[in-house]
């Protein structure tokens, strides 16, 4: 999974970015509603996490742009601004919560988990293909039971391949929640990572990931 943290305040973006890191959820950070506006645009963030002080626009006018331009991305707004008028102002214009700073991290990480499962309809929060289980709190992987060891980017592809079983799930996208926008990423780094994840769960597990040549990758049960 991978975030938008949009914050001015450089010490508290990292906060963030750090609470997140720390529980396996990778975040790109942009400054100013301009290069929030061109992240979005161009990779498929799970969420975003929206201040409204920002210096060259408030935060509620992007908010609403986006929503104008039908990009139904899950926004969480966190701002200083309590007022009840702003709260209500921020959700109708298409926030899907709200939180006042200062914040608790893990009122914010359950708040995110909330919004996914409404966005998403997943409740399981064990995610299965055949004797494969992926469980989505601790992020530990098992086969008919057993734990296998997974770096964090395998078991974020495996994930992502697994919300999605029997579809191909598009490379672009693949690249997007690995490696998002600040990461330096090879020509093949996808394929290096589909690879390492095929030949650990294949020996193994009941699933095969096939690749779809120039689109992208699909996992189903073998």
């Amino acid at each position: 999974m991978r975030l938008l943290i949009v914050e001015d305040n450089a010490d508290l973006s990292q906060a963030i970015v750090q609470a997140f890191a720390s529980r396996d959820i990778r975040c790109d950070v942009a400054g100013n509603a301009g290069d929030a506006e061109a992240l979005v645009s161009t990779t498929d963030y799970a969420a975003v996490i929206l201040d409204l002080g920002l210096p060259d626009e408030d935060g509620l006018e992007l908010l609403d742009r986006l929503r104008r331009q039908r990009i139904t991305l899950p926004v969480i707004v966190v701002t200083a601004r309590g007022e009840s008028e702003t709260r209500i102002r921020g959700l109708d214009i298409g926030a899907d919560d709200y939180v006042v700073k200062p914040f608790l991290f893990a009122e914010l990480h359950a708040r995110l988990n909330a919004v996914l499962r409404r966005q998403s309809g997943y409740v399981d929060p064990q995610s299965r293909i055949g004797n494969l289980t992926l469980d989505l709190r601790t992020r530990e992987v098992s086969v008919d039971g057993k734990l296998i060891e997974l770096s964090l980017r395998e078991i974020e592809l495996l994930e992502l391949l697994m919300r999605r079983p029997d579809h191909v799930v598009p490379k672009r996208v693949l690249e997007d929640h690995l490696f998002g926008a600040g990461d330096t990423l090879g020509s093949n780094a996808v394929e290096v990572y589909v690879h390492r994840l095929r030949r650990k769960l294949e020996a193994t597990a009941g699933v095969k990931v096939q690749t779809v040549r120039g689109i992208g990758y699909m996992m189903s049960a073998a």
